[in-house]
């Protein structure tokens, strides 16, 4: 409804091509240039220049007001893979950010690097990696940013493919476009990673210009943040940025000792519903199993990828993770990953992968045998597996993935999810901030009547 909504929203606007202009009073010089040239045979894009793309910006400090002011220069580069920056300086990046409560593994250079030595987010899948750093003159990491050029909008989970349509039915092309965000993965962090110094927000602000003057120089469509903080998604719209916010439903944890603690909240026919399912399946002589760290074998990844592309198959999906992502993930990251499995006469018949943050249980893939099916297997796997982990760990929050109304019955309530855009051409950003207008209002409603109908008993929440 959305997507057709954003159709008919974009049909009336003709998307010219736009007059560029410097999106920065603050940059003095440009080092490098990068331009995509396009090419009318292939209706795609080519590099002229992808290295040593550095935008330079002044910054004049004064520690007291009896001290000498002194000007710094903050440059901004861009880099075409994870790997040209040390691990180290990633993650502390990452852990500034968030804190130490609210670490996000998905941040990590770990997981982030995964996803490009094992060819899953790489240019030939539409995943161009375009990842920026923010340095001080003394070659100090101010800040990075996760960054990359897609020709698609799959694996993204915020959907604009109506707008690329009516881009492309104006005579314009919406591919390449800059996407801020974890490929593949709907769950909310910042995207910015900022070293916490007294400088940050002018190294946001840096970036930001930079990202702008990049999108416009190379005649981009538009540059689009997913999935960011709520604190940056404001901070991305004092910007200029369109904002736009769906939903996704987690489960809260309120100090539960147990799963049956959990379910004495719950109103009594959605507790006996739970009762009813896990029933069912352990009548199925099916064992589930938590693994974490050194307890998954390279068995358990093997037989996890055939779950996984059972699953994109089914669904008509694209199975954008290699094999060798898992088993890459899984050696780098160690105990922070959760795989819940089943397995039936010694066999395993499904599961479920999950990554442990700071406070929170992010449950991520789901899969099963090919040709196999076992009722209820996937919301034991997927939800109350997960549950039971998180009060067993003492997490805060179960985070189940995108979409799922059938989440609520089983305790997941809906929460606003934010993501921001930013598009060059005027008259067409002027139409999609009239339909976000309305699609807010929507989603606002939509959430109300969900929490307002959930499962629990009157004043748990």
């Amino acid at each position: 409804m959305a997507a057709a909504a954003a159709t008919a929203v974009v049909g009336g606007v003709r998307c010219c091509p736009p007059k560029f202009k410097s999106s920065s009073s603050h940059k003095t010089t440009i080092n490098a240039s990068f331009f995509w040239e396009p090419n009318p045979k292939r209706n795609t894009y080519s590099s002229s220049s992808s290295h040593h793309q550095q935008f330079t910006f002044p910054l004049t400090t004064q520690s007291s007001s009896s001290s000498p002011l002194t000007t710094n220069t903050i440059t901004i580069s861009f880099v075409s893979s994870i790997s040209q920056i040390s691990s180290t300086q990633w993650d502390a990046c990452a852990l500034d950010a968030t804190g130490h409560h609210n670490y996000n593994p998905f941040l990590s250079h770990a997981f982030l690097s995964t996803l490009e030595h094992s060819h899953s987010a790489v240019k030939e899948k539409g995943w161009t990696p375009h990842h920026i750093i923010a340095q001080d003159q003394s070659n100090q990491i101010l800040a990075v940013v996760p960054l990359y050029l897609k020709t698609h909008s799959y694996g993204e989970f915020v959907f604009d493919h109506s707008w690329a349509n009516a881009y492309y039915n104006y005579g314009s092309s919406y591919y390449p476009k800059l996407q801020s965000c974890v490929p593949f993965t709907p769950v909310t962090g910042p995207r910015i990673l900022l070293r916490d110094t007294s400088i940050k927000n002018h190294v946001f602000d840096f970036i930001l210009s930079a990202i702008k003057d990049l999108t416009a120089m190379s005649h981009l469509s538009s540059f689009h943040v997913t999935f960011p903080s709520e604190n940056e998604w404001h901070k991305f719209t004092q910007k200029g940025f369109l904002p736009r916010i769906g939903m996704q439903y987690h489960w809260t944890n309120r100090n539960y000792k147990n799963f049956d603690e959990f379910l004495m909240d719950l109103k009594h026919n959605k507790r006996k519903k739970i009762r009813q399912e896990r029933k069912k399946v352990a009548a199925q002589n099916l064992v589930m199993k938590r693994l974490r760290g050194y307890e998954i074998k390279a068995k358990h990844w093997d037989s996890f990828y055939t779950f996984y592309r059972n699953t994109t198959d089914n669904k008509w999906g694209t199975p954008f993770l290699t094999r060798e992502f898992f088993h890459e993930m899984g050696s780098k990251m160690g105990d922070q990953v959760l795989l819940i499995v089943a397995e039936d006469g010694g066999e395993l018949v499904g599961g479920a992968l999950n990554l442990i943050g700071g406070d929170t249980l992010f449950g991520r893939l789901w899969g099963c045998q090919p040709e196999t099916y076992y009722p209820f297997l996937h919301f034991e796997a997927c939800y109350y597996q997960a549950i039971e982990a998180a009060i067993e760990l003492n997490l805060k929050t179960v985070e189940a993935g995108a979409q799922g109304e059938h989440k609520i019955e089983r305790g997941y309530l809906p929460v606003t999810t934010y993501s921001c855009h930013y598009l060059i051409d005027q008259e067409f950003s002027k139409a999609i901030q009239d339909f976000l207008v309305r699609e807010t209002s929507q989603v606002k409603m939509v959430m109300k009547l969900l929490h307002d109908s959930g499962p629990f008993k009157e004043g748990v929440f």
